[in-house]
This record gives C-alpha cells, sequence and structure tokens, in this order.
C-alpha cells in the first residue's frame, strides 16, 4: 500500500476542491482513466477534468499511467492508493480551517453515497452498523489501527462487488 502523506496547507487546499476529490477516488477505485473518460462518469466538461487533473499531478496526487495507449488522449493514474493527513497540519496558518473543508467534503461524498445505497433496488448484503463504547485515547488508537489492519487483509481481494467502508471514531455528542 502507498501512502501520500500531505505536510503543507497548499497541497491540502488543493485536494479539498469537491471534483479533485471525485476524479482522484475514481482513478483509486477503477485504475487509469484520461479526462475523457472520467468527465462522462462525473458529468463534466473534459476541459474542466483535465484542468483539476493537471492540478492533482502538480502537488503530487496523480501521474501519467504507464500504458499510453493512444498518443492523442492522456492517460491518468492514482500515484498512491492513500493520502494521510499529519495531525501537525492543524497547526500550520490556515491548516484548521483547510482540513475542516476537506471533512466537510469528505462528508458530503458518505452522505450522497448513503443516499445512494439507500435508493439501491436491492440492497441485500450491505449494512450499516452504530456501536456506543467507552474508551481511552490509548483504546481509540489501537481500536484505529486493529481497524486498519483488518481493512488491509481485506484489500487485495478481487471480489465481484465494489464495497466502500467508512469507519469514523466520533465522540459522542447526545
Amino acid at each position: 500500500m502507498s501512502r501520500h502523506v500531505v505536510n503543507d496547507v497548499e497541497t491540502l487546499k488543493a485536494m479539498t476542491h469537491p471534483l479533485r476529490l471525485k476524479l482522484l477516488g475514481l482513478l483509486r477505485a477503477e485504475g487509469p482513466a484520461t479526462a475523457s473518460e472520467l468527465a462522462r462518469k462525473v458529468d463534466e466538461s473534459s476541459g474542466s477534468t483535465s484542468y483539476h487533473l493537471r492540478q492533482l499531478e502538480r502537488f503530487g496526487f496523480v501521474g501519467d499511467d504507464v500504458e499510453q495507449p493512444s498518443g492523442r488522449e492522456r492517460r491518468w493514474r492514482a500515484l498512491h492508493d492513500l493520502t494521510s493527513l499529519p495531525d501537525s497540519l492543524f497547526s500550520l496558518p490556515g491548516g484548521r480551517a483547510a482540513l475542516e473543508q476537506l471533512q466537510n467534503r469528505q462528508l458530503q461524498q458518505l452522505l450522497d453515497g448513503v443516499t445512494a445505497w439507500k435508493e439501491l433496488a436491492d440492497p441485500d448484503g450491505f449494512g450499516h452498523s452504530d456501536y456506543l463504547l467507552q474508551l481511552d485515547p490509548e483504546d481509540m488508537q489501537e481500536l484505529s489501527e486493529e481497524l486498519t489492519a483488518l481493512v488491509e487483509r481485506y484489500r487485495s481481494r478481487s471480489g465481484t462487488i465494489p464495497v466502500k467502508l467508512h469507519a469514523l471514531l466520533l465522540p459522542r455528542t447526545t
């Protein structure tokens, strides 16, 4: 698994754009594609997707695919499997605001995914769980690491159903 660690606010801001998040997600989930192919999937113009792919390239998220079957169109690929945002970003000028903007975009994508799931004709086999736990900070770190290790065991499988798994450790507010 390859990881892109974001250590500066400019790179963080570059990835908060909703279209860039979609494009990067598609390249990670479905593999290399041209700007035109991605444009059709996200209902945007190829000019718009080209621009945002170049911005993602500038900040090290995407690059040229090894295979370029056509001399006319550039094939893009994600350069990393996931992106990490260290806590040190919070202390940088503008870091907290950029992280909050990214979190809001990611939350909206999560809500959009849940809405799409609810509209499935046959949602069998998919589920939702909600647990209330009493944990110390060390317990939360241990749980997070164990969940990550568990998910990693499944990442290399090549099943027939693409699945998103969201794990959120949130403080209880009510």
